[in-house]
């Protein structure tokens, strides 16, 4: 009867779709919530730098240089007498453009190499997984470092550093998804009716992987801007006068003893957010995980 179904459904509860289902689930961590409104709250502040700063990031004042905190200057200023939040404010807009980005890069690079390997197998597979496996066997910071020395210094060549060095880990990720849905009966309805292998990978292979790719993602961006500032941070990132957080940390590690200030907060600001993508990306691998749904 068509009133059977209604009746068994909870009074006063809609039902949800799968993105509503996910994010109920995910409101039960309160540390993947601080993690997503942190996140929310970078990229408010990255959208708005020009807004919300006090200052200019390259204004320099040599009168109020090695300042501490003050009601002109909040958090200090620099060896330049360059306000310090102002800094950080436009260097959280550099670290999430190369975060996400640089992720990107790898997801697309990496997952479409995983997703072929996958899905085609025999010689495909050992030969892209082969060439992954050598990737994956140099120190991911030591083969970024390397791409970027061959590159050169510079936010363009730094993403592409960062995104190449981390597209194995997406590549591997993809390729066991994948082998674990090409063998599906919707699969094999979609080689029936005449699907492309094309067509088949891009619109039901990977969109069925996107559960675990979704985590390394998230988790990928904290390893991003982590990895963004090391780089910088030994000169072969961002360079001056671009606010980049580990730029920021490189600069004033010389002054640490008298002015701890110029490292400290470009270290809680790095510290912060790569905190909270770790607690959001846990959150996430809960609330995508099939065994929790309820």
């Amino acid at each position: 009867m068509a009133g059977s179904t209604e009746s068994a459904r909870p009074p006063g509860r809609a039902k949800r779709g799968p993105a509503m289902e996910v994010f109920f689930r995910l409101k039960k961590s309160p540390l993947a919530m601080f993690g997503l409104v942190v996140l929310l709250a970078l990229v408010f502040v990255a959208i708005f730098a020009d807004v919300i700063a006090p200052y200019s990031y390259s204004k320099q004042n040599l009168a109020h240089m090695f300042e501490s905190s003050s009601k002109q200057f909040l958090l200090g200023t620099d060896e330049f007498g360059r306000d310090i939040l102002s800094r950080l404010i436009y260097g959280a807009r550099i670290s999430l453009q190369v975060g996400f980005i640089a992720v990107s890069i790898a997801l697309l690079a990496g997952g479409m190499l995983g997703a072929i390997a996958g899905y085609y197998g025999g010689w495909i597979d050992n030969a892209i997984m082969r060439v992954m496996d050598v990737l994956l066997s140099i120190p991911q910071t030591l083969l970024a470092i390397a791409i970027a020395a061959a590159l050169g210094p510079g936010l363009f060549n730094l993403m592409i550093a960062v995104g190449v060095s981390d597209a194995p880990n997406y590549a591997r990720i993809v390729r066991s998804s994948v082998l674990s849905i090409r063998e599906m009966e919707f699969i094999e309805a979609a080689h029936a009716v005449g699907s492309s292998d094309l067509r088949i990978i891009l619109k039901h292979i990977i969109p069925n992987s996107m559960a675990p790719i979704i985590v390394q993602a998230t988790l990928g961006v904290a390893f991003a801007i982590l990895n963004a500032a090391g780089l910088s941070f030994i000169g072969l990132g961002i360079q001056p006068p671009y606010p980049e957080w580990g730029a920021m940390l490189s600069g004033g590690r010389q002054y640490i003893r008298d002015y701890p200030h110029l490292t400290l907060y470009p270290g809680l600001s790095i510290m912060i957010t790569i905190l909270a993508l770790n607690f959001l990306g846990d959150g996430l691998r809960d609330a995508l995980d099939p065994k929790l749904k309820r």
